[in-house]
């Protein structure tokens, strides 16, 4: 199961910063989560909430990206929801993401774009479809997993409090990865693993590495996108 650093290690650092990546890379997590929202300039900041309209401090898309090295693999959530100040109707904010992944060239399936938006993953599936994408979803249903698996995407990305074996199961036998958030139980992530979960994000990554048995061994990195 990989362990995949929710918003970098985001409990031993600040959230979302190149110190919080560069943290999990060294404490050896499989790859990282990450969070881009458009400023009002257009550019693409990395934050979890909606940025103030001032000026945000907040790093850069790139300086993140660069933070995370050559071999994390990364989950790029792209925060573009209607209700929320800084939705882009225009989808210039996936169009962006996409691009800047696609310049760093490489093997495509490093990268992952997710999102609780349907328009904004179906947008991303049309314009950069070598890029896997994975549906965010608070529940999995079987209309929602066929739905997912039907549109083309690599995963679904459920709260990991409603994930059961035979979410776990459906999900695979649709060729879809399970990718769950957020676990900082140990006992819950070895639940997951045991179940078949393929990736298990987390503020705690070397907990995780640890509770599943790698804690100071080598970082073995498999793709997204491959259900187990």
């Amino acid at each position: 199961m990989l362990v995949i650093a929710h918003r970098g290690a985001s409990r031993a650092a600040e959230e979302n910063t190149p110190a919080a990546f560069r943290l999990a890379d060294e404490m050896g997590a499989d790859g990282v989560e990450l969070d881009v929202r458009s400023a009002p300039d257009g550019s693409l900041l990395v934050a979890h909430d909606p940025l103030p309209s001032e000026g945000p401090a907040a790093p850069t898309f790139r300086e993140v990206l660069d933070a995370c090295g050559a071999r994390l693999l990364v989950n790029v959530e792209i925060k573009n929801l209607e209700h929320e100040p800084d939705f882009d109707p225009t989808m210039a904010i996936a169009d962006a993401t996409a691009a800047e992944l696609v310049r760093r060239g490489g093997d495509p399936s490093r990268w992952l774009i997710s999102s609780f938006s349907w328009a904004t993953l179906d947008h991303i599936r049309v314009r950069a479809p070598e890029l896997p994408t994975a549906a965010l979803c608070l529940r999995a249903g079987p209309a929602a997993l066929e739905r997912i698996a039907a549109s083309g995407h690599a995963a679904v990305h459920p709260d990991a409090r409603v994930v059961t074996d035979a979410l776990v199961q459906r999900a695979h036998r649709l060729g879809l990865a399970v990718n769950a958030w957020t676990v900082n139980d140990p006992h819950r992530m070895r639940e997951l693993r045991d179940m078949g979960v393929d990736g298990v994000c987390t503020d705690v990554p070397d907990v995780a590495l640890a509770a599943l048995g790698r804690s100071g061994g080598v970082a073995v990195t498999r793709r997204w996108g491959t259900p187990a």
